[in-house]
């Protein structure tokens, strides 16, 4: 006889590994225990080795849906050994190097059960097994279990204890498993706090009641898995219009969440890939091309030609939409720049002006979650959002960074996340959004010493964006000095190049790949604002090779809510004014910018006053919108004039390989660099509005000409330095006609073309960017 001990590691804790082990070994005769740990999961062992050996192949082979085994470790067990039958022991709370699993959606068991009139959980609205439920949103503490949960308040009744230890059980060991009889409850409130009664509204209960709340055109605040939503019926538009004008997001597109895939298959057209993201245990908000057949409420998604959909994903939402056969609206429940709420009484104080009632429960949410947002394109995810059902799945690092000590990174400023690095291994947070705002900074800081505390990280190295202004990178500072840390400051494009490069498993010690990094605005090297560059980067240094001119953001801030700024400063880069007014005046964007006072915007400039200058292409993609008359005067939102650009493109010009419908750009020499200068494509475009050119037209020749001169310019790069794979990243690169017509042209070229799918393009992927770059240079000494 053998004994062994085996260490399995990875996400194999709250998700059924423990009675999946114990089933496997009985069935192959063996002896011993198994237990979670710090480390994830501690098999012991006693039998033949070929039966072992069975068993562990078994145990790859039938490992649960929600588990992943990163490393499974055998070795000769030397220890006492006292069993005479195969048991699952008591957690063991030591080093902690295990993983979180993320809050996965109601499984179809569950799903079965909330509607089964003879099952215990009928009509339980927070039903769960080791399959499916809450992770990542209520625990406090590892090892996974229930006093380290938000759950510590429900003591189990006797029939749901039965069944946690019943190890034949899918609920066995399942930590939050909780009934009607001792778990959470939910209830419904009015906003003006008046008492309701579920019987007014002849329902079965008070979650049954807000469908018909939902349906008579009231606004309800739902709270749900990771944090608390604000809902509506989606097809009517008075109702949706309603939650716009009192949440005051005017434009901004609205997601949507749905019974089954039937009704969303009403409203758009659904890949097998978008079916399998929707209906995956993640449970995403997907966007997808919208149907003209069936139409929801027009005020849903203003200008675009995708609507977000997921769909229910707690048995609260099943319950909810069991009656609802039209999509509602469910948008995060907060006030302008603030984070989601979460607690019941915040969010009375705060969302009490918006909601006409509110259906709140008694579990805490200890992490805030919020919806995580995926597209697909050219067959390949792009995560836009990662949040839940994603993190904090952690992410194995190419080669070469195995030994890497602990390391934070700090992140961004926008679509913050932050990472914890260490072994090889990166953890990224959920999303935490913009930090400019205190609510938000608090937030940040709080979920921030929750996943040091939870994942037992002592870093030993801080990596911060070099923006001196950013309040991620003001506190890595504070915190490297009051700890003694070291500190690494790292460029944000070179960093948005190493995210890239670290999730395509670019080994460490690989050759340079040429980084196109886009984005709205990125601190420099030399201190000036970059957001159009050509970087030739390996993980451990960067030089800039190729840029786009750049041009004055005048107003500083305000050019990017007012395009029309980068419009003006666009087009006397091609002409002075005086040239522009005598052969475009009679257009209708120069009488718009003749009446800015253009003698004052000229003073402004020449002075430099609050006009930083940028090579941003988020900048570009502004001036041009402005110019064909979208979001000319103000954005309501990030990126919103080039997201509505995307949707008017027109598609017959998109797929016309002509070549000679392109806007011309010019090639400088700068310093040695290429500079790409836009003034003659200006020329152009506004040749084409004095042609009444539409704008879709305007639009798609635009997004052809960038993708065109990109391949101009790694074409002439690679004549002079050596490279074969061209990284695409930055928040531009969400544009998926820019990525799909870039990503066309430098294929047909032979080059590689690395880009996202597991971390956002945008900021959402910066920091572990930053983390691989500090661990590089660390690894380099």
């Amino acid at each position: 006889m053998r004994r062994e001990q085996i260490r399995v590691r990875g996400t194999v804790q709250g998700v059924g590994f423990r009675p999946t082990v114990y089933r496997l070994a009985k069935s192959c005769g063996l002896k011993g225990d198994v237990c979670n740990d710090g480390e994830g999961v501690l098999i012991r062992v006693s039998g033949s080795e070929e039966a072992i050996t069975k068993f562990v192949d078994k145990l790859y082979k039938e490992c649960p849906a929600l588990a992943k085994i990163n490393e499974l470790v055998r070795s000769r067990y030397l220890g006492e050994f006292d069993f005479d039958d195969f048991v699952i022991s008591h957690s063991i709370n030591n080093t902690m190097k295990t993983q979180v699993t993320a809050d996965a959606a109601t499984c179809p068991q569950c799903q079965k059960e909330i509607f089964d009139p003879f099952s215990r959980y009928f009509r339980y609205p927070f039903t769960n097994c080791t399959h499916c439920g809450p992770r990542l949103s209520i625990i406090r503490a590892i090892p996974y279990d229930r006093n380290n949960t938000s759950m510590v308040k429900f003591p189990m009744c006797r029939q749901c204890e039965k069944e946690y230890k019943d190890v034949e059980n899918r609920r066995f060991h399942a930590q939050p498993v909780a009934c009607h009889v001792c778990g959470s409850r939910a209830w419904l409130e009015r906003a003006d706090g008046k008492p309701v009664i579920a019987d007014m509204f002849s329902m079965l209960d008070d979650v049954d009641a807000v469908c018909t709340l939902l349906q008579k055109g009231q606004i309800v605040a739902i709270k749900g898995l990771g944090g608390i939503h604000l809902a509506c019926d989606a097809t009517q538009e008075t109702a949706v219009q309603k939650l716009r004008e009192r949440k005051r997001r005017y434009h901004k597109p609205f997601a949507l969440m749905a019974r089954d895939i039937n009704i969303i298959n009403e409203y758009c057209y659904i890949s097998d890939l978008e079916e399998e993201l929707l209906t995956s245990p993640a449970a995403p908000i997907v966007l997808l091309e919208r149907k003209s057949e069936k139409q929801v409420a027009s005020s849903v998604a203003p200008g675009q030609y995708t609507l977000g959909f997921m769909l229910a994903y707690t048995p609260l939402h099943h319950l909810i939409l069991r009656r609802m056969n039209r999509p509602i609206v469910l948008t995060s429940g907060n006030i302008p720049d603030e984070p989601q709420c979460i607690a019941n009484e915040d969010a009375k104080d705060k969302l009490g002006k918006i909601a006409d009632y509110f259906l709140l429960h008694n579990r805490d949410i200890v992490n805030r979650v919020d919806d995580s947002v995926l597209r697909v394109i050219d067959d390949k995810i792009q995560i836009l959002r990662r949040a839940r059902g994603y993190a904090p799945t952690p992410m194995i690092l190419p080669s070469g960074f195995e030994k890497t000590p602990p390391i934070l990174a700090m992140g961004s400023e926008f679509k913050n996340t932050f990472c914890l690095l260490r072994e090889g291994e990166a953890i990224l947070s959920q999303h935490l959004g913009d930090l400019e705002n205190a609510a938000a900074f608090n937030a940040y800081q709080d979920t921030l010493n929750l996943y040091l505390n939870l994942f037992a990280h002592r870093p030993e190295i801080i990596a911060i964006d070099k923006h001196p202004e950013y309040l991620s990178s003001k506190l890595g500072k504070e915190l490297a000095t009051v700890n003694k840390i070291k500190l690494n400051e790292i460029q944000h494009h070179h960093a948005h190049i190493a995210a890239c490069m670290a999730e395509e498993q670019i080994p460490l010690n690989a050759p340079p790949v040429l980084g196109i990094a886009f984005d709205g605005l990125g601190y420099s090297a030399d201190g000036t604002l970059w957001g159009g560059e050509f970087l030739l980067a390996d993980y451990y240094q960067f030089a800039q090779v190729a840029t786009f001119k750049s041009m004055p953001m005048i107003g500083g801030e305000q050019a990017i809510h007012q395009p029309w700024r980068n419009t003006y400063a666009q087009l006397i880069n091609a002409l002075t004014w005086e040239e522009i007014k005598q052969k475009y005046g009679e257009l209708e964007i120069i009488k718009f910018l003749e009446n800015k006072n253009p003698k004052l915007l000229n003073q402004i400039i020449d002075k430099g006053i609050n006009s930083p200058l940028t090579s941003s292409v988020g900048r570009l993609f502004d001036a041009v919108a402005a110019a064909t008359g979208i979001c000319r005067e103000e954005c309501s939102y990030e990126g919103q004039a080039a997201i509505e650009m995307e949707a008017i493109a027109d598609v017959n010009i998109l797929n016309n390989d002509e070549e000679t419908l392109n806007y011309p750009f010019k090639f400088e020499n700068s310093d040695k660099i290429y500079c790409i200068n836009p003034a003659p494509m200006w020329l152009g475009i506004l040749n084409d509005i004095q042609q009444k050119i539409s704008p879709s037209e305007i639009a798609a020749k635009f997004h052809i000409s960038l993708a065109s001169v990109i391949t101009t310019i790694v074409k002439q790069l690679s004549q002079t330095y050596k490279f074969n794979q061209v990284a695409l990243t930055g928040g531009v690169f969400q544009n998926r006609i820019l990525l799909e017509q870039v990503t066309k042209r430098l294929r047909k070229t032979g080059i590689n073309v690395l880009t996202h799918s597991i971390v956002p393009t945008n900021d959402g992927g910066l920091s572990l960017g930053q983390a691989v770059i500090a661990a590089a240079n660390y690894l380099k000494k």
